[in-house]
């Protein structure tokens, strides 16, 4: 069975190394920490490399041991978490190809099963729900700091339990609370807590929102200078692409946010039936039925024109 092998594979570990997708969001760095903390129950001391991540998740325990790179040149056991493609671990894949051996485990209906042993569930709404039921049949305890990080994971994918959400998951939240851990803290923590930049960003969005389709289709957009001028770190557009989606009739939702060279990562959002995990796909990404996301070369106006033009094919 999967999961036994999993276990031998990390019972027989010494070197071991998580990691996950490029600009993490709650789920990725949850689900991170949370297996962090599951492997030390084993006596195991395996690295997190996460380069750059939001503030936002500072209140996370243990989240001063990441790392944002390692001396080890090659690991006996690489795990990826909460990613679906082997090349969106940018910045660390090295870490990853390197590893005698490669586990995935992850949520992605669009994961490429990269790894030796790969353990996806495209029906969890986060891998950290994943993790509840592997932990508890590796007979790990789900202490109160792995049940923060876990809910983390679980809240933010979610939105807050407004989507993709399945009865398990309102069983475990309840279980959950009941070793102490303050879901209403998790919640204002990952998904409200807004610092002046993320605010300023917001803002800046919400003034170019635009409707089209007969307000089917929402758009806005930021750029290198929006981030430069208000002094925006990693993770600060989080949460734009929601304010589209939240608007009365809009089906999808879509948001360019500009990173490198050319560059913007085009987050998808959808209400009921079209699923943007297609058009993600079409555009090098991928993602859920109802929230995607890929990286694309262009101006604004020729990304907006490119994407439009797939979401219209689903309306």
């Amino acid at each position: 069975m999967t999961l036994d092998t999993i276990l031998e594979e990390i019972k027989k570990a010494e070197k071991i190394v998580i990691l996950t997708h490029e600009a993490p969001d709650g789920d990725a760095i949850g689900s991170s920490m949370a297996f962090k903390l599951a492997l030390e129950s084993l006596n195991k001391n395996p690295d997190v490399i996460i380069p750059e991540k939001s503030k936002n998740f500072n209140f996370l325990p243990k989240i001063e041991t990441l790392k944002e790179n390692s001396d080890i040149q090659k690991y006996d056991l690489a795990i990826a978490l909460d990613c679906a493609d082997c090349k969106i671990l940018k910045g660390y894949t090295e870490y990853f190809e390197r590893a005698n051996k490669k586990i995935v485990i992850d949520h992605h209906s669009t994961n490429t099963m990269y790894g030796d042993i790969n353990f996806v569930n495209p029906v969890a709404p986060a891998c950290c729900q994943i993790l509840i039921g592997m932990f508890e049949y590796f007979g790990i305890e789900i202490t109160k700091e792995i049940g923060e990080c876990i809910m983390t994971g679980i809240i933010t994918d979610t939105g807050g339990f407004s989507h993709n959400t399945t009865y398990e998951t309102f069983e475990f939240a309840a279980e959950i609370m009941r070793i102490g851990v303050n879901i209403s803290q998790i919640f204002r923590m990952g998904l409200h807590t807004k610092n002046k930049a993320s605010f300023e960003l917001q803002k800046r969005a919400m003034d170019r929102l635009e409707f089209l389709e007969n307000g089917k289709i929402a758009f806005t957009y930021i750029t290198l200078e929006d981030l430069e001028e208000t002094c925006a770190m990693q993770g600060d557009h989080e949460g734009i692409v929601e304010i589209g989606r939240n608007i009365e009739n809009v089906e999808v939702s879509i948001f360019l946010h500009a990173t490198k060279n050319n560059c913007y990562k085009v987050s998808l959002r959808s209400q009921d039936y079209v699923d943007v995990s297609n058009i993600a796909i079409m555009l090098g990404g991928g993602g859920h039925q109802k929230a995607a996301a890929a990286n694309v070369k262009g101006t604004i106006e020729q990304i907006k024109e490119r994407v439009i033009a797939e979401v219209k094919k689903q309306l």
